[in-house]
């Protein structure tokens, strides 16, 4: 009897199984019926539009457009590069190109600023995350794809452009800016407060690993007393080559994953882990981020916070986590297709959701109170001396030290807090 069930089990799962190909292989001719239906009608479109449309159309036009749109249809960064726009990305990941300094995104119907790159005229024009561009010279957005809005945009250094913003609480206005070649300088670097090492990062573009380990090789060099830590700046980041993400991250990190790409098959996951060495031997940082940081700055940030190696500041980043892939389509076009996710070291997508800072601090303007009506032991006329502390009228330098960067209240509280940082760990 038991035999028997055991036989009449395996029969009924060998019929389930066939009933499941059979199924499988129903589904698959339907869909290829399917499929052939779809180009047959795609054929049929295009000859009437070419035929009947108002203007003489191209076979080029009406086929690059439609791989263009079904490419943007997928999501904001998937699209067709033809000849020009593949020239202008591969200038854009080389840190020289022409226009007017944005990274922007499509939302809505409207282009959407992701972040003005820093000394460009969409930043000397105030221009700032989350602004959306409806018109460019005066012609409206709406009905544009996003490399439609670009190619408006680029032009010759020295010409014009007219866009119309619409900041949230806000009347719309029209901002003009003339056009420049655009030579981004990646690095910055300075010395804060005398004993804090500034870095400020404004896209990841090639070698920003190297200018990083070599400025900071170059600041300890020149200095008697040792820094008590850094400051890292990807404010307005609108990302960049992953190499460098992982590069700069992994400058900070001795062990440990930095972030991992997952893909739609599990067996295409990659995983991107730290070099083993920690240029700044432990030294405090402090990251600031804010909206317009995306990308490959999420991607530094997460890491740092997940690894604890990091105290994050700022406000909420921009939430740009995904992967595309340029994929050569002969010599002279491509296209970007979205082909995985971002993912910190703790699993955390940043798809949608961007990182959260572990200090929230805004954007605020500061001033200073004095308070003319206090008095202190030293104004006393008879007061003891302090005979362990120099007179410090001797000491006074003739140079006044630049506090302007003091304006900036998120710098500020972040130098503020490497200096409180380094006191817990100067003796580990």
């Amino acid at each position: 009897m038991l035999k028997k069930f055991f036989i009449t089990g395996f029969m009924v799962l060998v019929f389930a199984a066939q009933s499941v190909h059979a199924k499988d292989a129903a589904v698959s001719k339907d869909d290829e019926a399917d499929s052939y239906k779809l180009l047959n009608l795609f054929g049929e479109v295009m000859e009437r539009a070419k035929a009947t449309y108002v203007e003489e159309v191209s076979d080029k036009q009406l086929i690059e457009a439609a791989i263009n749109g079904m490419l943007t249809s997928l999501d904001p960064h998937s699209s067709y590069l033809d000849e020009k726009d593949f020239k202008y990305m591969n200038e854009q990941t080389s840190g020289k190109f022409g226009g007017l300094g944005i990274e922007i995104t499509m939302e809505q119907g409207v282009v959407k600023i992701v972040s003005p790159i820093d000394d460009t005229p969409a930043f000397k024009a105030g221009l700032k995350p989350g602004d959306y561009i409806t018109h460019i010279d005066g012609e409206t957005i709406i009905g544009m794809t996003l490399d439609e809005a670009v190619d408006k945009m680029r032009g010759k250094p020295g010409t014009k452009v007219k866009l119309t913003i619409r900041r949230i609480n806000e009347k719309p206005f029209d901002v003009t800016m003339k056009r420049e070649e655009i030579k981004t300088q990646s690095v910055k670097t300075d010395i804060k407060d005398d004993d804090v090492f500034y870095i400020r990062i404004g896209s990841f573009s090639e070698d920003v690993d190297k200018d990083v380990s070599k400025a900071f090789e170059k600041a300890q060099k020149n200095r008697k007393e040792p820094l008590k830590g850094i400051v890292l700046d990807v404010r307005n980041n609108p990302g960049g080559l992953l190499d460098q993400a992982v590069g700069v991250t992994s400058l900070f990190l001795e062990h440990g994953e930095i972030v991992s790409t997952r893909a739609r098959n599990e067996e295409d996951t990659l995983r991107y882990s730290a070099k083993g060495k920690d240029i700044s031997n432990g030294l405090p940082i402090v990251v600031i981020i804010n909206n317009g940081s995306a990308s490959a700055s999420e991607i530094v940030a997460g890491a740092l916070q997940d690894h604890k190696r990091a105290v994050i500041i700022g406000e909420k980043s921009f939430g740009k986590g995904s992967v595309q892939t340029v994929i050569p389509l002969g010599q002279q076009n491509a296209m970007r297709l979205t082909t995985a996710k971002y993912y910190t070291p703790s699993g955390r997508s940043i798809q949608a959701t961007g990182i959260e800072p572990d200090i929230v601090v805004h954007l605020a303007k500061v001033e200073e109170f004095t308070n003319d009506y206090g008095f202190s032991e030293a104004e006393y006329t008879n007061a003891l001396e302090n005979e362990t502390v120099e007179n410090t009228d001797k000491n006074k330098k003739d140079k006044k030290e630049d506090t302007d960067w003091r304006k900036d209240y998120q710098l500020s509280r972040a130098v503020d807090l490497v200096k409180a940082l380094s006191v817990y760990t100067a003796d580990k």
